[in-house]
C-alpha cells in the first residue's frame, strides 16, 4: 500500500482510507473491529468517521455511535499509534447533533472533547468541518444553488472565530491538523487566507463527494487543490454502490443495501444514472476489471492528490475494495472512461 502526505503536513497516510459510516446501523461493533483489523493487515492506516455517524439512517439516538465503536477498537487492540483517525464536526442542521446550532469557536471545543472521549484517544489526527454554515451546492443542491443571500462579512467573522479555536485546540495537543468537507473553491481559499493572516492552522484537506459519476471537483476545486496543496479525500468513490454493478440497472435491490434503505440514494437515482453506470460497467467487463476496483483505482489517477474513502458492510466487500491499490489502469481504459464521461456528464 503506497503512502501519501496530507496537504503540507508530515502526516503519512495510506492512499486508501477506510470509511466507517455504516458502523452502528448496518454493522455491529465486532464487524467494525474486524474491518479495521483487515484494513490494517492490508496496509491501510487511515480511518474516517464523524460525530454524526452512523447513517442509513442518521438518528439523534445513534449520533456518536461510530466514534464509540472506533474507541472500543482502540481500547481492545491497543494499536492507536498504528492508525490515523479523522473525524468531523457536524454543521447547521435541523434533526440531529445540536439542532439549529452552526459551527463556531465555542462548539469546536465542546465537540472535540466529546469526540476524544468517544474515540478513547488523547488526540485527533485530522478534524474536519462537515459542511459550511452558509450552505453548500453538494448533496444534489447544485440544481437550485443560490449564493446571492450569503453574508460575506458574517462568513469571514465566523471563520476567524473558528480558526482561533483551532489554534487553541492545536496548542492544547487535542488536534494535530484540520480539514474541510463539502466546501467550495471560494470557501476553501478564504479559510486558507484567513488562517495565514491569523497565523492559525491551515486547512490541509477537503472531503467532497467524488467518483466517476460525480465530478464537480474537476475544475475550480481541482485548481485550488493543486496550487494550495489541499488533499482531496474523495467520499463515495463507488457512488453509494452504484458503480459496483450490484443493482443491475435498478432491477435488483439487495436486502440491507443502501438502495433498499435509502430509496433514491440521496437523489442519485434518476433516469440518467443507469445508462451512465452501464457505460462504466461495460468498460470494466471489456477489460476484465472488477468495477469497484476500477472506480477506486481511477480516483488515484487524477492530476490532484486524491485519497478515496470507501466503506463496506462485509469483509468480502472490503477485500475487493482494498484490492484497488494493486490495479493499474491502462491508457486505453482511461481513454474509454473519458469518453463515457463526455457521453454521460453529471448524471445526478
Amino acid at each position: 500500500m503506497r503512502k501519501v502526505t496530507l496537504g503540507r503536513t508530515d502526516l503519512l497516510v495510506s492512499e486508501l482510507c477506510l470509511g466507517s459510516m455504516t458502523w452502528g446501523t448496518q454493522n455491529t461493533l465486532d464487524e467494525a473491529c474486524g474491518q479495521i483489523d483487515m484494513a490494517l493487515e492490508r496496509g491501510v492506516n487511515f480511518i474516517d468517521t464523524a460525530e454524526m455517524y452512523p447513517v442509513n439512517p442518521v438518528k439523534a439516538e445513534t449520533v456518536g455511535r461510530t466514534e464509540t465503536y472506533i474507541g472500543e477498537w482502540v481500547a481492545r487492540s491497543g494499536r492507536r499509534d498504528e492508525v490515523v483517525i479523522a473525524t468531523k464536526h457536524a454543521g447547521l442542521n435541523e434533526r440531529f447533533v445540536r439542532p439549529g446550532e452552526p459551527i463556531s469557536g465555542a462548539t469546536m471545543h465542546a465537540c472535540v472533547d466529546a469526540s476524544l472521549k468517544r474515540l478513547q484517544t488523547d488526540v485527533i489526527d485530522l478534524y474536519q468541518l462537515h459542511w459550511p454554515n452558509r450552505g453548500s451546492f453538494h448533496f444534489r443542491q447544485i440544481w437550485n444553488y443560490d449564493p446571492s443571500k450569503q453574508d460575506r462579512a458574517a462568513t469571514i467573522a465566523n471563520m476567524v472565530d473558528v480558526l482561533e479555536a483551532m489554534s487553541a485546540l492545536q496548542k492544547a495537543g487535542k488536534v494535530r491538523h484540520f480539514g474541510l468537507s463539502n466546501e467550495s473553491a471560494w470557501g476553501t481559499t478564504q479559510w486558507l487566507m484567513q488562517a495565514e493572516a491569523l497565523g492559525a492552522p491551515r486547512m490541509e484537506t477537503i472531503q467532497n463527494e467524488y467518483s466517476l459519476l460525480c465530478r464537480q471537483f474537476d475544475s475550480d476545486l481541482a485548481e485550488m487543490s493543486v496550487n494550495e496543496d489541499v488533499t482531496l479525500l474523495a467520499f463515495s468513490p463507488l457512488a453509494t454502490g452504484l458503480l459496483t454493478g450490484k443493482y443491475d440497472g435498478g432491477k435488483t435491490v439487495p436486502e440491507g443495501s443502501r438502495l433498499a434503505l435509502n430509496g433514491d440514494l440521496g437523489g442519485r437515482v434518476g433516469p440518467r444514472v443507469w445508462p451512465a453506470v452501464e457505460a462504466y460497467l461495460a468498460i470494466a467487463r471489456k477489460h476484465g476489471l472488477d468495477p469497484s476496483q476500477m472506480a477506486i483505482a481511477w480516483c488515484l489517477t487524477r492530476p490532484f492528490k486524491t485519497i478515496p474513502i470507501f466503506g463496506a458492510t462485509s469483509l468480502a466487500q472490503l477485500d475487493v475494495a482494498l484490492g484497488a491499490s494493486d490495479v493499474v489502469l491502462s491508457d486505453e481504459v482511461l481513454q474509454e472512461i473519458d469518453s463515457a464521461h463526455r457521453a454521460h456528464p453529471m448524471p445526478y
